[in-house]
């Protein structure tokens, strides 16, 4: 990358940020002004170095490619030819000017020429001749190419001309190929400034420039559109690529705000919250390991002390040699500003509470306790990719011992899990509630009755099934309601909370509570399929020293099968997670007090 200017950072003036982020920007904007630092880390250059060197000697080691074997995705490729690169290109690599890395350099561009379509394209996994996979594959194959320009040894010569053409095809199919998903657009734009900034066409810019006319969306809480870990660092990550090679710096005001926000979102061990992501990564474990790179580039030129604090937070994490140190020097040889020193800061304060109103979501830190509250699943739920579907409405850790997440099941009409209509906060009460009905129905009127029985396939009212009944005609009736309602109170990180479900008398309620696996528990009685019940008094979880209490406990019932409601058990699918696991139960009219510590 082609760093920005100091000049053209100075023309910023003040962050605007929105809305609930108005706060944090006031710290931001102290700092963002300040000189960034000049002194090259040279701690952390030797350790790249080191590292991309025992990831070349591991790729060395392994059986190659076979030629004549299609590739069904490049992604993986691309990024060994990046490490190949950097290595090769680094005068204090073992491998510097090594003809072996060169072979095998130009056998992977020969692979990767092979398998890309007249287009310009490449396939990756279901996605044929996908542009957007395409560009994925660019990230590495131009910070490559960039670094190969630079460093004009003669043997790469070869290389240099296929990567060349490999990148110029692939700026053809991004000039007019599409998209499937938001983030899609930013890495395509990316792709192109990249390519733009190797071989200049007025072309690329012009795609640029019709994408970022439709916007780039960031909502109050400072969350892209796909509100995901995953997605919000490749859009971070393409967004600074554009402001620094296309100088457009207005760009990274949308990073900051989403920076900050991944900072609230981020546990004292470097995992990152996911359970109101919109993607897959909702239901997955991440580090914030994956947003280094972006922490780094802001923390240089802004001397926020968020950044920095994440900037070491993300180095000291058990992740970082595998997800960072092994792959990213090419990164660093590309963009010489990233070697500067991070500036020092002190400790900052480790107590805060932030409600996320659009997302419905709150992150309370008290020392070594961390708590998260959830409560803003799209309506009606679907389990889609696209829309928030994690049924985990409270997640509590206090050091090593780890409440993975509380959920709460009914058996009313086989529904399933309890899922917010949002959260409404009151002083210091988080207030979650939910309203299920089920429907039966009456006979068809006159008028819609068919001889033969052969009626529209169609959706029942209340949205549980499909059958051929033209539902949309019938009169609803007999219908019932049950409504859920959780408040929780915080004080210095106990949790107090109080259930009430209202409804139709002696329908089954679960409260499941799933801990980090290897948990011990005392207070609790196992049965014999591993499942614990609490069904009175305090249970005590505890992980090395640290230890979550929590009760009292409840037992009315033991059926703890079925929770996920029948769209997953109609496909023998469920959510639940490895871990222990430790049930609550009871019949409505029900309501139980319990407290968190």
């Amino acid at each position: 990358m082609n760093p920005i200017s100091r000049g053209e950072f100075l023309k910023l003036g003040s962050l605007s940020l929105l809305g609930a982020l108005v706060s944090d920007a006031v710290l931001a904007n102290e700092h963002f002004l300040s000189a960034p630092a000049t002194k090259k880390d040279s701690h952390l250059m030797k350790k790249l170095l080191l590292h991309n060197d025992e990831t070349v000697e591991e790729l060395l080691q392994k059986e190659w490619i076979d030629s004549d074997v299609r590739l069904n995705s490049y992604r993986s490729l691309a990024g060994t030819i990046a490490v190949f690169v950097a290595s090769i290109s680094h005068s204090e690599s073992k491998f510097y000017k090594s003809e072996t890395v060169a072979e095998r350099l130009n056998q992977s561009a020969d692979i990767l020429l092979k398998g890309q379509y007249s287009d310009g394209t490449v396939d990756a996994g279901g996605n044929r001749q996908s542009p957007p996979d395409t560009a994925f594959v660019l990230e590495s194959i131009c910070s490559a190419a960039t670094v190969l320009n630079s460093n004009k040894q003669t043997q790469l010569e070869a290389l240099r001309n296929k990567l060349k053409k490999f990148i110029q095809n692939a700026g053809e199919a991004l000039i007019t190929g599409g998209v499937h998903t938001p983030n899609h657009r930013w890495v395509v734009c990316a792709a192109l400034a990249h390519i733009n900034s190797l071989y200049p066409d007025v072309r690329y810019i012009n795609r640029i420039n019709q994408w970022l006319a439709e916007g780039i969306y960031l909502n109050q809480d400072g969350h892209y559109s796909e509100r995901s870990g995953v997605y919000s660092a490749v859009i971070d990550k393409a967004l600074i690529t554009m402001a620094t090679l296309l100088n457009k710096p207005e760009l990274l005001d949308i990073v900051e705000k989403n920076l900050i926000t991944y900072y609230y979102y981020t546990e004292p061990n470097g995992d990152l919250v996911t359970v109101d992501s919109k993607r897959q990564d909702q239901f997955m474990n991440l580090t914030v390991s994956k947003f280094y790179l972006q922490y780094r580039f802001m923390a240089i030129h802004t001397a926020n002390p968020m950044f920095i604090y994440m900037v070491n937070l993300i180095e000291k994490s058990p992740d970082f040699d595998y997800s960072v140190l092994s792959h990213a020097l090419i990164d660093f040889i590309e963009n010489p500003e990233l070697q500067q020193q991070i500036p020092e800061i002190s400790n900052i304060a480790n107590d805060f509470e932030k409600f996320f109103a659009v997302s419905n979501l709150a992150r309370i830190r008290r020392g070594k306790t961390s708590i998260t509250l959830f409560g803003g699943n799209d309506k009606p739920v679907m389990i889609v990719s696209g829309r928030s579907s994690n049924p985990n409405f409270l997640m509590y850790r206090k050091g090593d011992a780890i409440l993975k997440y509380m959920r709460l099941s009914s058996s009313f009409f086989r529904m399933g899990y309890f899922s917010s209509d949002g959260i409404e906060k009151v002083g210091n009460k988080y207030i979650l509630k939910e309203t299920k009905q089920g429907d039966y129905y009456q006979p068809l009127a006159p008028e819609f009755l068919k001889a033969d029985g052969d009626y529209q396939l169609s959706e029942s009212k209340d949205k549980r099934f499909w059958n051929k009944m033209d539902f949309e005609n019938r009169v609803a009736s007999n219908i019932k309601t049950q409504t859920t309602t959780i408040e929780i109170e915080e004080n210095n990180g106990e949790l107090t909370l109080d259930f009430k479900v209202d409804g139709p008398p002696n329908v089954e309620i679960t409260i499941e509570m799933c801990f980090k696996e290897g948990t011990q528990i005392t207070g609790a009685t196992v049965e014999e399929k591993g499942n614990y019940f609490l069904k009175s008094g305090n249970a005590q979880l505890s992980m090395g020293n640290d230890v979550i209490e929590l009760g009292p406990g409840l037992g009315e019932h033991q059926n703890v099968n079925s929770l996920d409601s029948e769209e997953y058990a109609y496909h023998q699918g469920t959510l639940r997670t490895e871990g222990v696991h430790v049930y609550i139960t009871g019949l409505t009219p029900f309501q139980h007090k319990m407290t968190i510590s």
